[in-house]
């Protein structure tokens, strides 16, 4: 795919909305589904160029009330103006505050809006819940936007999508943002039934040890997981415990290491997919765990996924986390290690990550997909992700000078690419040499 170059800059227009509280969004343009992907005479997917624009999201509040805590909505106005001009939006909602370290640790706030009624923001898929990623401590505003286009290119189900916006917020800049789906049942989000269907997330934060006070985490019977299930929602004591039991199902058969067991139970492409990209970038929250999801249709199997939150990857450097900015020192850190089973050389991460590679059949599988998919990353994903670059480079600098944490520029974006390439050739020599699985 050739690379693409736009001109992100502009300047705000006034907010004028008359009997209602405003959330005025010039954001950058994105089309629909059916317009975004025309396979060109090679079979790789050209994408519409407005995906790469940026816009601008202002936000006013009602009665101009802070946005202080992420239990509280507070109520907006809200419109969409767009390059695309049946793409512009005008409503009603509610916006609140959403994350966790990010939230707690960082001036620049991440956020959760709720509209009205739904709406296909920016030729996405309609929907009432939209999510406002700050990406403050991510120099390079890539580090999502990179793995949900591998997601996307290797076929991962309900993998987010990326818009970028410049925003104000009760006309205060407050800098540029990712925008995309929350994580959630849906027709247009994690497509499984309402009523039967299951979305987990293995999260220590959202579990109970860190959030007793919950009503919808529990503690897994094999691996004690921290689990807090994302849906159904209000959950009931006996489905509760349903749930569990057929969680359990899922862990014992990984625990057996057993290729045909495990085969009944869980998807295992796509959890080859799916921890082959943790590991690609070096997310070290597998370790915790948080941000892991998966979900399970009705008669369905376990499938891995949504993808969710990595930019605490691509060697972060956590003793500066409160401040720091500070990624990319090493390509040969690992996250499942030199030897998964034995966690020898990486993280002792939970043994639901790692108790399949006793079985060789998997190991095969694993290494072959690995083969499979090595050379795209760089080649297809990453030209990919370039584009956003190159569309947001100038809303980028105006976000790096409202807060100046003295990171950004280009070179951040170089340092990313030449660490992916280092470690895409190092990781071929980790994973073929995994020690051999001793389960047929």
């Amino acid at each position: 795919m050739k690379r693409l170059f736009f001109h992100s800059g502009y300047k705000f227009k006034p907010n004028v909305l008359a009997l209602m509280v405003c959330l005025s969004v010039l954001m950058f343009t994105r089309c629909s589904e059916d317009e975004v992907i025309d396979p060109d005479e090679d079979g790789k997917e050209e994408v519409a160029q407005e995906t790469y624009l940026v816009a601008r999201l202002a936000i006013i509040t009602e009665n101009a009330t802070a946005i202080s805590t992420r239990e509280t909505y507070v109520n907006c106005g809200i419109t969409i103006e767009s390059d695309k001009a049946e793409w512009n939006y005008s409503g009603t909602g509610k916006i609140r505050g959403r994350g966790n370290s990010t939230w707690l640790w960082y001036p620049k706030k991440p956020y959760r809006i709720k509209l009205e009624e739904k709406a296909g923001i920016l030729g996405l898929d309609p929907n009432k819940d939209w999510v406002l990623l700050a990406d403050y401590r991510d120099p390079t505003h890539l580090m999502n936007t990179f793995v949900f286009t591998v997601g996307q290119g290797l076929g991962l189900p309900f993998t987010n999508h990326i818009r970028y916006a410049e925003v104000t917020l009760n006309n205060e800049y407050i800098g540029l943002y990712t925008i995309t789906e929350q994580i959630e049942e849906g027709k247009n989000r994690v497509a499984i039934d309402s009523t039967h269907g299951i979305l987990l997330s293995l999260d220590r934060d959202d579990g109970p040890e860190l959030a007793p006070q919950e009503s919808d985490n529990f503690w897994s019977s094999i691996y004690q997981l921290p689990v807090c299930i994302k849906h159904p929602n209000n959950v009931s004591s006996a489905r509760m415990a349903q749930i569990k039991s057929d969680f359990a199902k899922l862990e014992n058969a990984l625990k057996s290491a057993d290729y045909e067991r495990v085969a009944q139970e869980l998807d295992i492409s796509s959890f080859i997919d799916y921890m082959l990209i943790q590991e690609l970038v070096y997310n070290v929250e597998v370790d915790a765990p948080r941000s892991i999801y998966l979900h399970k249709d009705i008669y369905g199997l376990w499938v891995m996924g949504p993808l969710w939150d990595f930019d605490a990857g691509f060697d972060f450097d956590w003793g500066t986390m409160y401040t720091g900015h500070n990624y990319f020192a090493s390509h040969r850190e690992l996250v499942l290690g030199t030897d998964p089973v034995h966690h020898a050389g990486g993280y002792h991460v939970p043994s639901f990550f790692t108790d399949l590679f006793r079985s060789k059949r998997f190991l095969s599988e694993y290494r072959a997909r690995w083969s499979e998919i090595k050379d795209k990353l760089m080649s297809d994903y990453w030209t990919t992700t370039l584009v956003y670059a190159d569309g947001f480079a100038a809303a980028m600098q105006r976000d790096a000078d409202r807060w100046p944490i003295g990171k950004y520029n280009r070179t951040q974006i170089s340092q990313m690419e030449n660490w992916l390439t280092n470690r895409i050739t190092y990781l071929t020599s980790v994973i073929d040499n995994y020690p051999a699985g001793t389960i047929e």
